[in-house]
């Protein structure tokens, strides 16, 4: 587990991560690392009390539906009304979290806030892309804006039990009652939607994206966006393929074979239909992926794990982009390439959006320095915000992929310690 602390030093805004509990695991993936996006701290540039914090609301239909959280608690979620022209539009997130692929993973992960309701925070700060100040977050300030939570384990797409673990494996019964709970709440009515999450949310939102769609009249203007969700199947710098195997792992322990795309399984076998590069082009409804090319979650954790790495060459380079040595930018590099072409098809259509920017950084919608600051990451100048609202109200292009690393100086890089 990492402590998110953002640091102010003479370079910008870094992000330092801390361990907890003076706890630190990278030997092998067997979850996904903890994250929280919108983690406000006493070195923030901001004062927490500028923040709109809004408190967590259980969906007790939950019991009765079998949606629950990994331990078989209720699950929840977070929500803020639109006012005046924001009224009838509704932004979703969902919540990064992590995977667990094994029954010891799984059974941990019950005593953690992606696991039970019972850890989760009574109360969170909306910011960056849930900000309430149009000064922060200017298209999507005044909508509805929700926040479901994360404590399943598998993006929001198993369903299945397992006794002697007492785990349940609930997420897509878990998004189904959270849609059936905002349906209550006047989403079905929208003017315009809008479906996002980050990391393991931005791989649910392209899981889902398309059901979302259908929740709605064929008038209403409905759109995804992935941040961070775009996960790489590709080969560490020992050969191995340590995602591959968690998302094997995952696929198979909660069942989640039965609740992926055909169109993808009559291609691929079941772990590849996890991967979001093998998922993208068969989104039939309009999505933005934004993404890190040198995303710091996969450098670390799909592609130079201890693991792969015993001889420690990779330690410095792994958690600070600064001190990796030539030949590691050339491999980091080669990762980018990877990416940029897995987008390749994605990026022909119209209705489709993309910003790749070369930073070392991993989630960017819901942190107000990256999402719209006068600082924040931009690509031909363009900062993220901007490029998604352009996207979502088509008034300009949204197809940016920046340059390789160390061309882009707007970025906020983040480091481990």
């Amino acid at each position: 587990m990492k402590k998110l602390v953002w640091n102010l030093t003479s370079f910008g805004l870094l992000l330092l991560m801390l361990p907890v509990n003076g706890v630190m695991e990278y030997d092998e993936i067997e979850g996904f690392t903890n994250f929280n996006g919108t983690k406000v701290t006493e070195n923030d540039v901001h004062s927490e009390a500028k923040f709109l914090w809004v408190p967590l609301t259980l969906i007790q239909s939950g019991t009765e539906n079998g949606a629950v959280c990994l331990d078989g608690s209720l699950p929840g979620y977070h929500f803020h009304p639109g006012s005046g022209s924001g009224a009838k539009n509704w932004l979703v997130q969902l919540e990064e979290g992590q995977w667990c692929g094994t029954i010891k993973t799984c059974v941990n992960m019950k005593s953690t806030r992606h696991g039970s309701s019972k850890y989760m925070e009574k109360q969170l700060p909306f910011t960056g892309i849930l900000s309430n100040k149009a000064t922060e977050n200017p298209d999507f300030y005044n909508w509805n804006r929700v926040k479901v939570r994360y404590c399943d384990g598998g993006s929001f797409i198993g369903d299945i039990e397992n006794k002697t673990a007492k785990l349940q494996f609930r997420g897509k019964r878990i998004w189904s009652a959270a849609m059936v709970e905002l349906m209550g709440k006047g989403i079905r009515s929208a003017k315009q939607a809008l479906l996002s999450g980050c990391s393991a949310g931005g791989l649910a939102v392209i899981l889902h994206c398309d059901k979302f769609t259908n929740m709605f009249d064929p008038s209403t203007r409905v759109k995804c966006l992935s941040d961070a969700g775009l996960f790489l199947d590709t080969t560490d710098v020992s050969g191995g393929r340590p995602l591959s195997r968690l998302y094997a792992d995952v696929v198979k322990l909660q069942n989640i074979a039965t609740q992926l795309p055909n169109d993808c399984l009559k291609r691929l076998n079941s772990t590849s239909c996890f991967f979001a590069q093998n998922l993208i082009n068969q989104v039939k409804n309009p999505l933005f992926i934004l993404n890190a090319a040198y995303d710091w979650w996969q450098i670390q954790e799909s592609l130079t794990p201890k693991s792969a790495d015993p001889s420690g060459r990779w330690s410095d380079c792994r958690f600070n982009i600064a001190k990796c040595n030539a030949s590691q930018i050339k491999f980091l590099h080669g990762f980018r390439t990877r990416m940029v072409n897995s987008i390749s098809g994605f990026t022909k259509p119209s209705k489709n959006g993309v910003f790749i920017n070369s930073c070392f950084i991993h989630c960017q919608t819901e942190n107000h320095d990256t999402w719209y600051s006068k600082n924040s990451p931009a690509v031909k100048n363009k900062r993220i915000a901007v490029a998604v609202g352009d996207w979502y109200f088509e008034r300009g292009g949204a197809k940016l992929i920046d340059c390789a690393y160390p061309c882009d100086k707007t970025c906020r890089n983040e480091i481990v310690e």
